[in-house]
């Protein structure tokens, strides 16, 4: 039984399942206070944010530097549109729309900019971010320089696991589709891609405006649940700390990317007792890291029952 349930794929699902159960008993006995529920809110805004990139940059090979701006799309988009329908329908109006317009944005921006390659377009990304941040700046809707204040406050555990776990569930089934099959060609061999008759552009536009989309729900997400938004969350150490969860969890590796999630959270999290030397302690364990594994923690592998078996037997091995 246990065998065909993990031969049939439904393996993720479980495990979200049981992580939700775990997660909601820790909510209701009281265990997660406001602090702990603040850092599993970032961590998993963090996650989307990482699999969305990676689904851009490790799976199409396409290098941007702008996924803080399709999150700053999707946050504030979701902001005006749950101050004026301060209800549940009101907040799920807003994720959603604002997931849209940020792949509507992803969709403009990417048909000329993914004509470009390598360090041009990384260039062009994050000129296309910093525009989206210089226009909220300036807009009077989004209250400019002062920001959005008294977001009403819907974020709470179901809806936390319910968007996290569909993003990362939605993009594993997208990357083992035909459509994703073909991204990790485009990757390899973008010339060999098109002599086989994959049209280049086309999905790589659509992995632009899919990585746009999830980046919308983790902006629409920090919006509600924090309830104040300023242009400079958004800015280029935003774009910057997305692309490093990436690299360190391995580019290619969904996986991958949820545990260097996971890992940089616990890091800040213990290092918020040193406040004086917290982001110095932080770069030398991100350097420690690269250097013992620069490849990643996953290189390009997926966490499965298989690598788990395998790395047990390698020990094996390796202690007879």
């Amino acid at each position: 039984m246990m065998n065909r349930l993990f031969e049939k794929g439904r393996m993720k699902y479980i495990f979200a399942l049981l992580v939700f159960a775990i997660g909601q008993l820790l909510v209701v006995t009281g265990y997660l206070n406001d602090y702990l529920f603040s850092t599993l809110t970032t961590l998993c805004i963090n996650i989307i944010l990482a699999v969305s990139l990676n689904l851009i940059t490790g799976f199409t090979g396409q290098f941007s530097l702008g996924h803080a701006g399709f999150m700053s799309i999707g946050g504030y988009v979701c902001a005006l549109i749950s101050m004026r329908i301060p209800t549940v329908p009101g907040f799920l109006l807003g994720v959603l729309t604002g997931a849209l317009a940020a792949a509507f944005v992803g969709f403009i921006v990417g048909l000329p900019t993914l004509r470009l390659k390598g360090d041009y377009l990384a260039i062009a990304t994050l000129g296309m971010a910093e525009i989206i941040r210089i226009i909220f700046l300036n807009l009077k809707i989004t209250n400019g320089a002062a920001g959005l204040n008294g977001i009403p406050q819907f974020v709470d555990w179901m809806w936390l696991s319910l968007f996290t776990f569909s993003s990362i569930i939605l993009i594993s089934n997208f990357i083992r589709s035909a459509h994703g099959r073909a991204c990790v060609s485009i990757r390899e061999d973008e010339i060999a891609a098109e002599s086989i008759g994959i049209h280049a552009t086309k999905y790589k536009v659509t992995a632009f405006v899919i990585g746009a989309f999830f980046a919308g729900i983790a902006g629409g997400l920090y919006a509600s649940y924090f309830y104040f938004l300023r242009p400079t969350l958004f800015g280029f150490s935003r774009s910057i700390d997305i692309l490093v969860i990436v690299v360190l969890g391995g580019i290619g590796s969904l996986s991958g990317s949820v545990i260097a999630a996971i890992l940089l959270a616990l890091i800040s999290t213990y290092l918020q007792a040193f406040p004086e030397l917290r982001m110095v302690f932080y770069a030398v364990a991100l350097v420690v890291i690269m250097i013992v594994r620069p490849q990643g923690l996953m290189g390009s592998k997926e966490l499965s029952l298989d690598l788990l078996k395998g790395f047990g037997r390698k020990r094996q091995r390796g202690g007879s």
